[in-house]
């Protein structure tokens, strides 16, 4: 008779990575990006190294901090949900009071990262707070709760410009049109893959708002995102090893539609498109510091 071994419990600190979607690159990354594009372009392309460093610390702080308090307010909404029935919170894997003290560890880091910025960052950094607590109950009541995400990601692109400048210029605020248009058109594709459940549990998402135009509408968000980085390279200008790379995320940008706009869509090419952003964000990252320096 053969017996099978009693498995092997998952290690705490692994549960805690996984709260914090350390095991999932990805969306810690697509966090990085506005906030180096920022911080690049307001030091046309050359800002000072512990800055950097401390903006990429920043950002998988803040980022965990998110996660942290995205799963304690839905920790009885994930389990309804394919995707996130396994997330810690959900699943009972760590307690609330885990999640609350983990969570108060992030902010404390991210806080504590802020003090080096400049003033003007740091209440930056305080007012993106309630936004990003806001996120997860926004689908709640909020038709297109990826608007309020967006805002949040926007304060990235803020916060790390004047971390360089001290303030803001017209400059900013096209570039933050465009990762606010650029995070809608994201993370409504990532949406699109929670449809069924969200419409059963009754919560908001942009891919149900606009339903069978989702494609459509993450077509738009991508042209705009496109148009308003070009605006930028212009005024601020770049040089032309910047187009490389725009013209390649246009390219990327342009598939991604046409694979959403398809009859029939593999589950897997949701995740797909979103990890691609990430590859087209570096892109781009790229070719505004070469396109500054250049």
């Amino acid at each position: 008779m053969i017996t099978e071994s009693p498995q092997t419990p998952e290690p705490t600190w692994q549960v805690v990575l996984r709260l914090l979607r350390w095991n999932k690159p990805a969306g810690r990354l697509i966090l990085m990006i506005p906030a180096l594009w920022a911080v690049f372009l307001a030091a046309q392309g050359q800002p000072p190294i512990p800055l950097v460093t401390v903006i990429i610390l920043g950002s998988l702080a803040t980022s965990a901090a998110g996660c942290v308090v995205n799963d304690l307010w839905d920790r009885d909404i994930d389990p309804q949900v394919e995707r996130t029935r396994t997330r810690p919170l959900a699943s009972r894997a760590l307690s609330v009071k885990t999640g609350i003290f983990v969570g108060l560890v992030a902010l404390a880091c991210a806080a504590i990262l802020a003090l080096y910025l400049t003033p003007l960052s740091f209440w930056l950094c305080v007012f993106a707070v309630p936004v990003i607590i806001a996120y997860p109950l926004a689908k709640r009541f909020f038709p297109i709760p990826q608007l309020v995400l967006a805002l949040a990601w926007g304060f990235a692109v803020l916060i790390s410009w004047t971390a360089v400048t001290g303030e803001l210029s017209p400059a900013t605020w096209v570039l933050w049109g465009a990762v606010l248009c650029w995070t809608l058109g994201f993370d409504t594709v990532y949406a699109m893959s929670d449809r069924e459940d969200d419409a059963k549990i009754g919560v908001n998402s942009s891919a149900l708002f606009f339903g069978q135009y989702a494609p459509v509408a993450v077509g738009v968000f991508f042209a705009a995102t496109a148009g308003l980085l070009a605006y930028l390279a212009l005024i601020l200008p770049l040089q032309v090893s910047f187009w490389l790379g725009w013209g390649i995320a246009v390219i990327g940008w342009s598939w991604q539609v046409w694979q959403l706009s398809q009859a029939e869509i593999p589950p897997a090419t949701y995740a797909t498109i979103f990890r691609q952003n990430v590859g087209l964000g570096f892109i781009l990252l790229a070719g505004m510091i070469s396109g500054s320096l250049f």
